[in-house]
């Protein structure tokens, strides 16, 4: 019986960006088994969730997903320019470097330092894959 939403699946994936560069799988790293998501809940980005619906256990299939359906198109309202003495103290702070930022409503978030002068820091807030087509590779391990 084909996926569909509602179901709870674990899948088995691979996340590339189009020249290649693997950003993240189930099978390396911290995320070492399968992920488990409920289809059509929106724990996961809408182009991953829509992918899997109409697949069986055991299918693999490679699809690829548009910014739109990810974490959306940049969006320079969320890139900004911080005096640098604003910075914490002790850190070197280099371009590509992830910054944890405090918001005012007492949340962190991750932003990253996109560019650096003597008196300033550009900080990016926008999601590191916003702005990127990705391409996953699909397997169905198991649903109900």
């Amino acid at each position: 019986m084909p996926i569909k939403k509602g179901n709870k699946v674990k899948v088995d994936y691979t996340g590339k960006l189009k020249d290649g560069t693997v950003f993240d799988s189930s099978q390396h790293g911290s995320h070492s088994h399968p992920l488990e998501f409920e289809v059509g809940a929106g724990q996961v980005i809408e182009g991953f969730d829509e992918a899997v619906m109409g697949m069986e256990k055991g299918e693999e299939k490679e699809v690829t997903i548009a910014p739109e359906q990810a974490y959306g198109e940049k969006d320079p309202s969320l890139q900004r320019e911080v005096p640098k003495n604003k910075m914490p103290k002790g850190i070197d702070v280099k371009p590509g470097m992830i910054l944890g930022m405090n918001l005012p409503d007492g949340q962190q978030m991750q932003a990253t330092v996109s560019a650096v002068t003597d008196s300033t820091v550009t900080i990016d807030m926008n999601h590191p894959l916003a702005g990127k087509t990705l391409i996953f590779l699909l397997k169905v391990v198991d649903y109900s």
